[in-house]
C-alpha cells in the first residue's frame, strides 16, 4: 500500500529589531516568501501575540518550522532583546507555538547570509573599485541599533560563513576637534559611547541635541531619526544637515575600521533602515572619505567597494530562511 505524502512544511520567518518585526511564511523550503508584513513591536506585549496577530491577519497555517533573526546575541534558551523590552525561552516559545522547530539566530547574521543571494539590482555602489572574489565580505547597518556582521570563505565555497558579534558595542573613535567634543558631550550622559550611541537611529537625534548644546542653537527639540533627516534633506536646517553628515562620517569610520578588520576585500555591505532612505544624498556625504581616511592604508581601502542594500530585497528574511535550510 502506497502511504501518502507527508503534509509539505509551513515556514514562519521573522526579522526582529528594536522598533519592528518583519513577518513572511513559506509553504515549502523552495516556495517564495509569501504575506510579508510589518509590525510595529511596541503594538504587542511579546513575540509570542505579534506572531499569533500575523498568523490571524494572513491566515497562514499553523507553522511546523520557524526561524527568526533578532537584534541581540543569542547565546543560549533565554532571548532578551538590546533595544526593546521582549523576552522569551526558546523552549518554551517553540511548545507554544506548536512548532517542530525554532531556529533563532542574530539578525545581522541572518543578513549577512542573504549577501551572495543579492541581485545587482538590489544593490547601490558607493565608491570603491570590483570585490575580491572569495576574500571576505563586510556588513553594518544602522536601525534602533548598529548592526555588524560579516561573512568569510572557505576555500572553493560559495555560501561563507557568517560571523556572529556584536562589534555595534565597540568603543566609537573621534577624529576631528567637534568629534571629540561631541563624544565627551555623550560620555557625560552615557559614560562608555559605543559606536552604536552615535551610529543608530537614537543616536542621530542624540548627534542633533549634542550639536544644539555645543552651539547654543535654539529651535526645538527632535525625539526621532527621522525628523532630523527631514529637517536636513527636506527643509535644508543647518544643524541637522550638520548631525546627518557627523552621522554619516562616524558610520564610514566604523566600516572602514571593519573592512580592515575581516580584510574585507570582497567589499562592504550596508543595511539597517536608515542609510536606505537618505538616497543619493548619501553618496556625496561624508561616509566614503571617512571610510579610506586609516593613514597608511588609505589605498588599501580606496579598492574596496561599498553597496547600499535596498531595504526591498527583505535580506534579513532571506537568510533566515536559508540558515533554516542549512539545519543551522
Amino acid at each position: 500500500m502506497t502511504l501518502p505524502p507527508l503534509p509539505a512544511p509551513v515556514r514562519l520567518l521573522a526579522d526582529i529589531g528594536g522598533t519592528h518585526i518583519r513577518l513572511a511564511w513559506q509553504a515549502t523550503e523552495q516556495a517564495a516568501l509569501s504575506d510579508i508584513r510589518v509590525l510595529q513591536c511596541a503594538d504587542y506585549p511579546d513575540v509570542e501575540q505579534a506572531i499569533r496577530a500575523y498568523l490571524k491577519e494572513v491566515g497562514a497555517p499553523p507553522p511546523r518550522q520557524a526561524a527568526f533573526g533578532m537584534a541581540n546575541p543569542v547565546t543560549g534558551d533565554e532571548v532578551r532583546m538590546t533595544n526593546h523590552s521582549w523576552r522569551f525561552s526558546q523552549r518554551a516559545l517553540r511548545e507554544a507555538l506548536g512548532l517542530e522547530r525554532l531556529l533563532v539566530i542574530n539578525d545581522f547574521t541572518a543578513l549577512a547570509l542573504s549577501l551572495p543571494t543579492l541581485t545587482p539590482d538590489l544593490l547601490r555602489q558607493v565608491g570603491g573599485a570590483s570585490a575580491v572574489p572569495g576574500a571576505a565580505i563586510g556588513l553594518v547597518g544602522a536601525g534602533t541599533g548598529l548592526g555588524v556582521s560579516g561573512l568569510v570563505f572557505a576555500p572553493g565555497s560559495a555560501l561563507g560563513t557568517p560571523l556572529s558579534g556584536e562589534g555595534g558595542h565597540v568603543t566609537l573613535a573621534p577624529e576631528t576637534r567637534l568629534e571629540f567634543d561631541i563624544l565627551e558631550h555623550l560620555q557625560q550622559r552615557y559614560g562608555h559611547v559605543s559606536a552604536e550611541r552615535v551610529v543608530s537611529g537614537p543616536g542621530l537625534v542624540d548627534l542633533y541635541h549634542a550639536l544644539r548644546s555645543l552651539r547654543n542653537a535654539g529651535g526645538t527639540e527632535v525625539t526621532q531619526a527621522a525628523q532630523v533627516s527631514q529637517r536636513a534633506l527636506q527643509d535644508g536646517e543647518p544643524l541637522a544637515l550638520e548631525a546627518l553628515s557627523l552621522f554619516c562620517g562616524f558610520l564610514g569610520n566604523v566600516a572602514g575600521s571593519l573592512a580592515l578588520t575581516l580584510g574585507a576585500r570582497g567589499g562592504v555591505y550596508i543595511g539597517g533602515g536608515i542609510v536606505p532612505r537618505l538616497g543619493d544624498w548619501f553618496d556625496q556625504s561624508p561616509f566614503r572619505a571617512r571610510f579610506e581616511a586609516k593613514g597608511r592604508f588609505r589605498a588599501y581601502l580606496a579598492e574596496i567597494p561599498c553597496w547600499v542594500i535596498d531595504a526591498r530585497a527583505n535580506p534579513a528574511l532571506q537568510g533566515v530562511a536559508r540558515a533554516l535550510s542549512a539545519g543551522a
